[in-house]
């Protein structure tokens, strides 16, 4: 055997034995973790979670006596006191017995179920099948009757021009009549005859 083939065979047992060596210096070596300290919390936010109960991805569904169907997601609901309920980045859905689809997107809500009702706030989108999209900083839902109101200012794109308004409020149908949407206080409309054209 020449030298080139003891020095392999030599290799293949120091090697693998320095291997074992390095990994066992490893476990010596290491410091105890407590499993506690690693926890990525701060000690107000366990608090908080502990004191007020939150669920993440909500999902609600029901009908109005009426038979308007509505849904609603949210990222966070957050549980109060006195049965109020806030929920942020929240998307609803109404399909009123007339036709009409309405969907509405929030930064926030809060929602009284006991009272059916559900105040949005922040960024407030409204889209309708019809062709409105409405934008406004405040929105109260009716959850009984499915009746939407923006009690503020309201600006809204349409497809026969764009309307600046004071107050919105939009009702379910009734006895076979159509979904109404009423823009009160104050309506400016600026009519683009383009538009009806396309």
């Amino acid at each position: 055997m020449d030298w080139y083939s003891k020095l392999v065979a030599t290799l293949k047992v120091l090697l693998p034995l320095a291997a074992l060596a390095l990994l066992s210096t490893l476990f010596l070596l290491s410091r105890r973790v407590d499993p506690v300290s690693t926890i990525p919390f701060a000690e107000e936010d366990v608090r908080s979670r502990v004191e007020l109960q939150q669920i993440t991805g909500p999902f609600f569904s029901g009908a109005t006596e009426g038979g308007d169907s509505l849904s609603f997601t949210a990222a966070i609901l957050t549980t109060g006191t006195d049965n109020l309920n806030e929920a942020r980045d929240v998307t609803a859905r109404v399909d009123l017995v007339g036709g009409t689809r309405v969907d509405l997107m929030a930064d926030l809500a809060k929602v009284e179920l006991d009272a059916s009702k559900m105040d949005l706030s922040g960024n407030v989108v409204i889209t309708t099948s019809t062709g409105f999209t409405i934008t406004s900083d405040t929105l109260l839902a009716d959850l009984e009757t499915a009746t939407l109101t923006s009690p503020g200012e309201v600006q809204a794109d349409s497809g026969f021009g764009d309307l600046v308004a004071g107050q919105m409020i939009l009702s379910p149908s009734r006895e076979d009549a159509p979904a109404q949407l009423v823009f009160t206080n104050g309506v400016k409309l600026v009519y683009d005859p383009k538009q009806t054209d396309e």
